[in-house]
C-alpha cells in the first residue's frame, strides 16, 4: 500500500459556467481521491482554473471589464458548484496567483539556460477559441479540425520549445513503463503521433497581454504550454517547498478528458524531461459525456448545468449516474431519463428499499435491536468478494466497475431476503431469524463504507439508520465483518431516495406537443422487478382523497402488506375483496396521505378508464411473475 497518492484534474477555462462534462471528470477525480483517503492514505487532489489568453481579454473587453474581474466572477462560481458536488479538493490554483507566477517564470529560465527554449519567428494559424496553432494540413476546410471555427494567420516573433529533441525519450518512457498512458487505445493514439515526428512548438505570445510576462523579454507572455500545464508542480511546492514537492511529485494520476491527453502525454512529459524531473505515473484519458451524438461543449451550446440536476435530483444520484452510467475510459451518452432510471432502480429500489425493509423487520421482529447472530452467514462471502473487487477495480482505475462490484453485494441481500422469508422464520420461532437480519445489517454497514468514494449523503444516512455513529471514520479496513455490533438500536428514518417521478419531470420539460418517449431499460434492469400476484384481503376509500384506496394484500409473506392505489374512481372497495393482482413487491415504500404504501398494482389504462391486471386463472399470492 503507498503511503500517499496524488490526482489532479485538468485546470479549467474559466471563460463560462461549467458543465456537467467538466464535472463528470471532476467527480471521478474526487472518488479516486476518497477511496484512496479511505485505504488511510495521505492524499493530495488537486484542481483549478486557468485564466490566462486572448479569449479571455477578448471576453473581459466586451464585458467592459477587467481580465481578473471577469475571471474572479467565473471561478467563484466554479468553487460553488465543487462545493455543491462536495468535491474534496486539496487546493484550488489559479494560474493568475502569485504562487505560479513565480514558477513559471522561473521555469522559463531554466529552459532557456539549458538550449530547450529559442526565440524565432512563428508562421501560422492560429484559432481563438482553442488557443491553438494550426499547420496547414491539419485545417478542415480552412477551418479549426477542433471546433470547426474560423482560424486567422499569424506572423509575429516567438520563443519555442523544443519538443523534437524530446520524441525519442518519449518513445522509451512509453515502452518502460506500459501503465504511463492509459486506456491503451490512447496509449496506441500517442505512440503513433510521437512516430509521425514531433515539431517544436510556441511558447509565448506578444499579440495580447493578459498572460505571465517572461522575466528575461517583458514583451512576451508566456503561452499555454508552459503557463497551464505547469500548474501541477506549482500546487506540489516546486521551487517552493522541497518536503512537499518529494511527498507529492511524481503525481500518481493526472485524470484528463480524451481531447487534451496529447498535451498532459507529449507535451507535458517533454517539459518534465527537459527540468529534469520525474514525469506522473499515469495519464489517463477518459471518453466524452456526449449529448446525442455530439461532445458538450460551452461553443457549442449544447451543455447541460449540473447544478439543475443537483436541485432536482440531488447530489448523491448525480454523482452516482457520472459514476455508474459511463464505462470508465469509454465514451458515455447522457439523458435525463437514463438518470432517472438508474435513480429509481439502483438508489431508491435497491439498496433504498433494503435499508428501509431491513430496519423495518428489525423493529419489528426483534423490538429494534440488532441480533446476535450464531456465526452462520450467508452473506459474508458476498461482501468479502464485492469489496475485493471494488478495490481492485480502483486500484487500476476503473470507477464505474467498482461502483456496480457494490451493488452486487446490494442486490444479493435483496434477493437474500426473498430466499430467506424473515417473516416466516418468526412466525414459526425459528432461530435462523437472527442469522438473516444480522446478514443484511452488516451487508448495509459494509455497503455504506464502500460507498464512501462515490456518494456523499447516502453512506451517513445508511449509518445513522442501522444506529451506528457518523460514517465519517469510517475505513477500508472497516470492512471487514462483524463491524456492527449486536444489542445495536436501529434508527429507521424517511427513504434515502425518494422514487422519482418519471412522467412528470419528462412531460414538464416537453415541448407541448411533443409524444413522450419511454427510456428503454435492459433485462437485467428488468430481472430487477420483482412482480408478484397477490390477493386483496380487504380495501376501504382513503380519507380525504377521492383517487385512493387503501388495499391490504395477501402476497404469501405471512403478514399481508398495506398498498395503497389510486383506483378508487374506478373500482368499489367491497368489489376488490377477494381479488387477484399484480403487484411491483420491491418498490420503495411510500408515504401516502400519511399511509406507507409497500408496493404498486399493475393496471392497464383504456379509453374506459384503469383496469387492474390479474392472472387468468387464480394462483398462490406470491407466485412471482416472470
Amino acid at each position: 500500500m503507498a503511503e500517499r497518492f496524488t490526482v489532479t484534474t485538468p485546470i479549467y477555462y474559466p471563460n463560462d459556467r461549467l458543465h456537467i462534462g467538466h464535472a463528470y471528470t471532476t467527480v471521478a477525480a474526487d472518488a479516486l481521491a476518497r477511496y484512496h483517503r479511505l485505504r488511510e492514505e495521505e492524499v493530495f487532489f488537486v484542481t483549478g482554473t486557468d485564466e490566462h489568453g486572448q479569449k479571455i481579454e477578448e471576453r473581459a473587453q466586451k464585458a467592459g471589464t477587467t481580465p481578473i474581474a471577469y475571471v474572479d466572477e467565473i471561478v467563484s462560481d466554479i468553487r460553488d458548484l465543487w462545493q455543491l458536488l462536495q468535491i474534496s479538493y486539496d487546493d484550488f490554483i489559479r494560474t493568475t496567483e502569485p504562487r505560479h507566477e513565480r514558477v513559471v517564470q522561473e521555469i522559463f529560465r531554466k529552459l532557456e539556460a539549458s538550449g530547450d527554449i529559442y526565440l524565432s519567428q512563428y508562421e501560422g494559424w492560429y484559432c481563438t477559441p482553442c488557443e491553438s496553432f494550426w499547420v496547414e494540413g491539419k485545417l478542415v476546410d480552412g477551418n479549426c479540425p477542433s471546433c470547426g471555427g474560423p482560424v486567422a494567420r499569424l506572423n509575429e516573433e516567438s520563443y519555442f520549445f523544443r519538443l523534437s529533441r524530446y520524441a525519442e525519450p518519449l518513445l522509451q518512457h512509453i515502452d518502460s513503463h506500459p501503465d504511463f498512458i492509459q486506456p491503451t487505445s490512447r496509449r496506441n493514439e500517442m505512440i503513433s503521433f510521437i512516430r509521425q515526428g514531433l515539431e517544436d512548438i510556441s511558447v509565448s505570445r506578444t499579440s495580447f497581454r493578459w498572460g505571465i510576462p517572461l522575466p528575461q523579454d517583458p514583451r512576451h507572455i508566456a503561452y499555454v504550454w508552459i503557463d497551464a500545464l505547469t500548474n501541477y508542480i506549482t500546487a506540489c511546492g516546486y521551487l517552493q517547498d522541497e518536503q512537499r514537492f518529494a511527498r507529492f511529485w511524481p503525481a500518481d494520476v493526472h485524470l484528463v478528458g480524451k481531447e487534451i491527453v496529447r498535451f498532459h502525454a507529449i507535451i507535458w512529459p517533454a517539459i518534465l524531461l527537459a527540468l529534469g524531473l520525474p514525469l506522473p505515473r499515469v495519464v489517463y484519458g477518459h471518453g466524452w459525456l456526449l449529448l446525442g451524438e455530439q461532445k458538450m461543449s460551452k461553443s457549442r451550446g449544447n451543455v447541460i448545468d449540473p447544478r439543475q440536476l443537483v436541485q432536482r435530483y440531488g447530489r448523491d444520484a448525480v454523482r452516482y449516474y457520472l459514476l455508474r452510467e459511463v464505462p470508465f475510459g469509454a465514451d458515455g451518452n447522457y439523458t435525463e431519463e437514463a438518470l432517472i432510471l438508474r435513480t429509481n432502480v439502483d438508489l431508491a429500489n435497491d439498496l433504498g428499499n433494503l435499508l428501509s425493509r431491513t430496519t423495518a423487520m428489525i423493529e419489528r421482529f426483534t423490538g429494534g435491536i440488532v441480533p446476535k447472530p450464531s456465526g452462520d452467514s450467508v452473506l459474508r462471502p458476498v461482501a468479502v468478494e464485492a469489496v475485493r473487487k471494488a478495490t481492485q477495480s480502483l486500484d487500476r482505475l476503473q470507477v464505474s466497475d467498482a461502483v456496480v462490484a457494490v451493488f452486487e453485494l446490494v442486490r444479493r441481500a435483496n434477493k437474500y431476503i426473498e430466499e430467506a422469508a424473515p417473516w416466516q422464520l418468526n412466525r414459526s420461532g425459528d432461530a435462523r431469524l437472527n442469522d438473516v437480519l444480522y446478514d443484511l445489517a452488516e451487508s448495509l454497514r459494509i455497503t455504506a463504507v464502500v460507498l464512501k468514494p462515490f456518494l456523499v449523503d447516502a453512506p451517513h444516512a445508511i449509518y445513522r439508520q442501522l444506529g451506528l455513529d457518523s460514517a465519517d471514520a469510517a475505513r477500508l479496513r472497516d470492512t471487514a465483518w462483524g463491524g456492527l455490533p449486536p444489542g445495536t438500536r436501529v434508527q429507521r428514518g424517511e427513504p434515502i431516495f425518494p422514487r422519482i417521478d418519471a412522467e412528470s419531470i419528462v412531460a414538464s420539460s416537453a415541448p407541448a406537443d411533443a409524444a413522450p418517449e419511454t427510456p428503454q431499460i435492459s433485462i437485467d434492469d428488468f430481472s430487477r422487478l420483482d412482480l408478484r400476484v397477490g390477493t386483496i384481503l380487504s380495501a376501504s376509500k382513503v380519507k380525504g382523497a377521492d383517487r385512493l384506496l387503501e388495499l391490504t394484500v395477501d402476497l404469501g409473506e405471512g403478514e399481508p402488506r398495506t398498498v395503497v392505489s389510486g383506483i378508487a374512481e374506478h373500482y368499489q372497495p367491497q368489489a376488490l375483496l377477494g381479488s387477484q393482482v399484480v403487484i411491483v413487491a420491491n418498490l420503495q415504500p411510500a408515504k401516502i396521505r400519511g399511509i406507507v404504501s409497500h408496493g404498486m398494482i399493475l393496471a392497464g389504462k383504456t379509453e374506459s378508464g384503469l383496469q387492474i391486471v390479474s392472472p387468468r386463472e387464480a394462483l398462490p399470492p406470491g407466485t412471482k411473475i416472470k
